[in-house]
């Protein structure tokens, strides 16, 4: 039979245990996630942090004679390691979770991904500045050294002890959570817990001990993970956005559906390996797209028509910051001086990102959407570009053009797979598909894998202009940055993005109305991926080079950054994150991988302290003082009716 499809039985058996290993480790982690969303409605992206704070446990337990050569302390190794290292990484979970999550759980779920985005930023940034790329070597405990020889292959002892170990583990998980006292008085809080609290139940407490549960499970898995991969700062990232895909397949919030897809999975993708290497890394993000159309709940989730009004942008009266005309004399005038003033390719980088910031302000500040693969639209641009251009000979407008097309194409596929569902669901779909571009990329040859397209030629603009001149490329820049922001202040001020923020602030509303908000929505997404890919396109002819950064999550990531940073929702706040985070990145760029420390941090910040972001604070102020002035010094104040001192504090 082996002989029939062309593959050695030990390469076959090879592949599917490799698979059913690493489908043990998606459901293990995949379990920890599905229960903090199924219980406490937060997508926790620092699982992926804090799976690797359990490989670095380990290893420094293993180690503890050299790190402390003064104390005297003993080497404590893997058997210890599986007690104390996931207790420990459960009490890191619950500071966290006293310090910093229970903070965002009365807001919009966008909220709480942003902060644990922010968060794993910045514990995988301190361990980057401190370790570097190098792995750290962990080896197998001794009495789970050698293996079995099943006839057609070795069968390493650990490896067995890895899949048994997992099994037990997630099958005791699934059984604590959904048939014991226990489980009913978790799902309870979350759902009634004034209710709970009747009953003399300590509700954030118990929500405490869910979330550190959950991450002491992440911990777990690192443990184990130790001994198979280099304990890395990055073995988190490496694997967090696989375990979304797989949470998403499965059912957002579903135990057994996240047990159940994690190891089909592993076993698919091994099974991938053996036949077609190629397509492994995409094989479980091919097989989401897949499911979605069918099934966009997942395989194991429910259906829910549910809706929780967006409070990402309020709803904001005109002022001088939304004045668009305005704004775009004001860049005309200042862009015009701003090459005289600071380094050009400087400046160009500036109004790239500010461009790419607003295309993802219009469908995240006014739609409501968070989305997280924008990148995806950015980079394949980017890449698009600079092929016509390098390989084609593509005039540099007919290039930009070529990539933007392929911008909204993407956009149009990837909204009408995730338009559908919403709120962390719609942010996972959106990475999740972002990361087959990515791969792609990765793999394919015109693409030239982790070299990229490099000496883009810049051209002549309509065969008049020379680009290579610094200045001439940079008005081209300015030019399509006012086009585009030109072109963003239409859409919103228009009747369409009037509709748009009508189902921001309501949908089920808008959708009596009339209105096919879905449609609606796919439309906006689809504009935002073009508009994106104008950004991506123009970077490309800039800087002469299209690269898997601009592909990655993490410029994704820096989108949302300089989103927040400015103000969601507003006209001007995409342009101020950029200026700021461009700015932020120059002056600190002497820090090397402190950066990211630096740029997680402000996500945490602003997510706890600066919610509106700097325009839409000062948005706020100029609001406040123009209603004072407008009120007769002598008018008495109206008393607060009930109620009204509790949605004044709530924070939007």
């Amino acid at each position: 039979m082996f002989e029939l499809i062309g593959i050695s039985p030990v390469l076959l058996f090879g592949q599917v245990l490799i698979g059913l290993i690493n489908g043990v480790f998606y459901a293990m982690m995949s379990l920890g996630v599905a229960i903090i969303f199924g219980m406490l409605r937060i997508g926790n992206f620092v699982h992926g942090a804090q799976y690797m704070l359990g490989a670095f446990g380990a290893w420094y337990l293993l180690h503890l004679p050299d790190l402390f050569p003064g104390l005297g302390l003993p080497s404590l190794g893997y058997w210890w390691a599986l007690v104390l290292v996931p207790l420990g990484v459960g009490l890191i979970g619950a500071l966290m979770e006293r310090l910093f999550i229970r903070k965002v759980y009365d807001l919009e779920h966008a909220y709480g991904l942003l902060l644990t985005v922010g968060l794993a930023m910045v514990i995988e940034g301190i361990f980057n500045v401190f370790y570097g790329a190098a792995g750290q070597q962990y080896g197998v405990p001794d009495s789970l050294r050698g293996g079995v020889n099943l006839g057609f292959m070795f069968m390493p002892l650990y490896r067995i002890w890895v899949i048994v170990a997992g099994l037990v583990v997630c099958a005791a998980t699934w059984y604590v959570i959904e048939r014991t006292k226990l489980g009913a008085y978790l799902r309870a809080a979350t759902e009634n817990p004034d209710l709970v609290r009747a009953f003399g139940i300590n509700v954030p407490r118990m929500l405490m001990l869910t979330y550190a549960f959950g991450v002491g499970l992440a911990g777990l898995a690192g443990v184990m993970a130790a001994p198979i991969y280099q304990v890395s700062p990055q073995m988190g990232q490496s694997i967090i956005i696989t375990i979304f895909a797989v949470v998403v397949i499965g059912g957002m919030g579903s135990i057994f559906g996240a047990i159940v897809t994690g190891l089909m999975l592993g076993v698919v993708e091994g099974l991938t390996k053996a036949f077609y290497p190629q397509g492994a890394t995409t094989v479980i993000f091919i097989i989401m797209a897949i499911v979605l159309v069918f099934r966009p709940a997942g395989l194991f989730g429910k259906e829910t028509s549910a809706h929780q009004p967006s409070d990402i942008a309020a709803a904001r009266p005109e002022s001088i910051l939304e004045n668009g005309r305005l704004w775009l004399a004001v860049f005309a005038v200042g862009g015009s001086l701003l090459p005289f003033l600071v380094y050009p390719v400087f400046a160009m980088k500036m109004l790239c990102l500010a461009l790419f910031a607003s295309a993802y302000n219009l469908v995240f500040g006014y739609v409501g959407l968070l989305a997280f693969g924008h990148a995806a639209f950015y980079g394949s641009s980017a890449y698009v570009a600079a092929h016509t251009a390098s390989a084609f000979g593509f005039p540099t407008e007919l290039a930009i053009l070529s990539g933007v097309a392929v911008a909204t194409a993407l956009g149009g596929l990837f909204g009408w797979l995730a338009i559908r569902r919403q709120g962390l669901y719609f942010a996972m779909i959106t990475l999740a598909l972002a990361q087959i571009v990515y791969f792609y990329a990765v793999q394919a040859s015109w693409t030239n894998g982790e070299d990229g397209i490099q000496s883009v030629p810049r051209g002549h603009l309509f065969g008049i202009v020379d680009l290579d001149q610094p200045l001439n490329m940079y008005f081209f820049v300015l030019a399509i940055f006012l086009a585009g922001f030109a072109a963003i202040y239409r859409i919103v001020r228009s009747p369409f993005g009037q509709v748009l923020k009508s189902i921001r602030e309501n949908e089920p509303r808008t959708t009596s109305l009339g209105y096919s908000t879905d449609r609606f929505k796919l439309l906006a997404f689809t504009l935002s991926a073009g508009l994106a890919g104008l950004a991506g396109g123009t970077k490309a002819i800039v800087f002469q080079i299209a690269s898997l950064t601009d592909l990655y999550f993490m410029t994704s990531a820096d989108a949302l950054l300089m989103t927040l940073i400015g103000g969601v929702g507003t006209l001007l706040g995409p342009v101020v994150g950029a200026v700021v985070v461009v700015t932020m990145q120059k002056e600190l760029a002497t820090l090397g991988s402190w950066v990211i420390v630096v740029q997680g941090a402000a996500f945490v910040l602003f997510v706890l302290f600066l919610r509106k972001g700097i325009v839409g604070t000062l948005e706020d102020a100029l609001a406040r003082r123009a209603e004072r002035r407008r009120r007769p010094a002598d008018a008495p104040t109206a008393a607060p009716v009930a109620g009204d001192e509790v949605a004044a504090g709530k924070p939007r």
